[in-house]
Formats: C-alpha cells, structure tokens, sequence
C-alpha cells in the first residue's frame, strides 16, 4: 500500500541540521525530519551534579530536558500539562542514557552537559530528532570545552542517531510521521552509535505480537537510516 507521503517503505524524510541557532547555548542544532522540527541546545556548568558531589563520585555528567511547544501538535497543550507530562520524563531520560553511553565520564571533568531538547513542530519521531539533534549539540559543546581549554581530550567516542520503524497496514516502513504512526500495528524506536551497535531498542505490538523476522528486518532498515543521520551529522560538524 502506498504511504501517505508517497515515500519508499525504506526511504526516510527530508532531513537538515542547522547548527549556531542560538547565541548562548554552548552548543546548538535544528533539526528537521519532515514535519518534525526539533531545537536542542547543549547548556554546559562548569560542577557536577549535586548527587555526584553527594557521594563523592568523580568525572562529569550528561543529562537531558525532553518538552514539545504548547501548539507543537494539531491541537495546543498548556504549559501546566506538558510540567506534568510523563512521556516527557520517559523521552528526557531516554535521551540522557543515549547520549552517554557514548561519554567518557572522567574525561569530560567536572562538567555537567544539560541537553534540551524542544519540540517545535510534532509530526512522528520527535524522540528520535532529539536524539540525533542533541548529539549534535552534545559535540559542539565538547568542541567549546576544549577550545576553552577545560578539557584535554574529547570524551566522545561514537556518534549516536536514532530512528523510527514500524508496521503499517501490513509493510514494514522505515521512520514513520504522525499519519503513519498513530495506526501503526507495530511501533519502534532504535539508537545506535556510530560504529554500527545498538544503544537501545523501544518495540511494541500495538495491535498484535510481531515476531523475530520483522523485528530483524526492522533492525536492518533502523540501521541504514542510522548510518544516513551519522553521515549528515559528521558533514554539519567538520
């Protein structure tokens, strides 16, 4: 069946990344995916978290702020909703665990990294934009830690991407808009590093079990749209 974008099942959407989109941030990026439009900024104190000097733990930290605009979607959620929005915690912490699996704690010091990530247009996928945005950021402001001479060695060791697959009227498809998404049969997420691994894989059977062959076929397509998002980050950071 032909996808409402008139998209391949295996082609993915437009996709752009602006970076310097904001002047104070240490780090910034706009990404594009279709319809999703995503601004993350990397915020950069120079102490750890209060935890870690609680107990004493050395190195720094990497952390994420997850929230969509209150006219983000079709129709418009209050400021008051999105502060109660448990979905946001849910994506806040997924970006957070994604982005440093990839962070050499030790060498990053006694910095602490605040990715925000804004929802500015939702059309399907936004945690996977922010993922792919926020690394973006996450680098330039390592880029800035170094140049000011805070850190010797950059603590990032692979890029990390992320995109959406799914089940949609009976085809596997690759990275799925809000059309697709909201009556898929089968939804999932895949963060990988740059060196071709897994960081983490969100699937579920929204109408009926999958089995092994469609979620290895999903990983295969997951894993090229992956390998797109790299090539367009590593372009956007010479």
């Amino acid at each position: 069946m032909l996808r409402p974008s008139l998209r391949k099942n295996n082609q993915m959407r437009p996709v752009s990344m602006d970076t310097g989109v904001n002047k104070w941030a240490e780090g910034s990026c706009l990404i594009k995916m279709g319809g999703t439009h995503v601004l993350c900024t990397a915020s950069v104190d120079f102490s750890q978290p209060t935890w870690k000097r609680i107990q004493n733990k050395t190195g720094g930290w990497v952390t994420a702020e997850y929230s969509m605009l209150p006219r983000a979607n079709e129709t418009r959620k209050s400021h008051d909703a999105m502060s109660r929005d448990n979905r946001a915690v849910e994506i806040s912490r997924l970006i957070g665990r994604s982005l440093r699996s990839v962070v050499d704690m030790e060498k990053l010091g006694k910095h602490t990294i605040t990715i925000d990530c804004d929802v500015i247009q939702g059309d399907g996928g936004t945690r996977c934009a922010s993922i792919t945005g926020g690394f973006v950021a996450m680098a330039l402001a390592v880029r800035w830690l170094m140049a000011q001479g805070r850190i010797r060695e950059n603590p990032i060791s692979e890029n990390v991407a992320a995109v959406s697959a799914g089940l949609w009227n009976g085809d596997l498809i690759l990275d799925l808009d809000y059309e697709e998404d909201c009556v898929a049969e089968m939804d999932s997420n895949f963060v990988m590093s740059g060196d071709g691994r897994f960081i983490e894989i969100q699937a579920t059977g929204e109408q009926h079990p999958f089995d092994a062959a469609q979620l290895t076929e999903l990983m295969q397509m997951a894993e090229t749209g992956c390998k797109r998002l790299i090539e367009l980050q590593n372009q956007v950071l010479e």
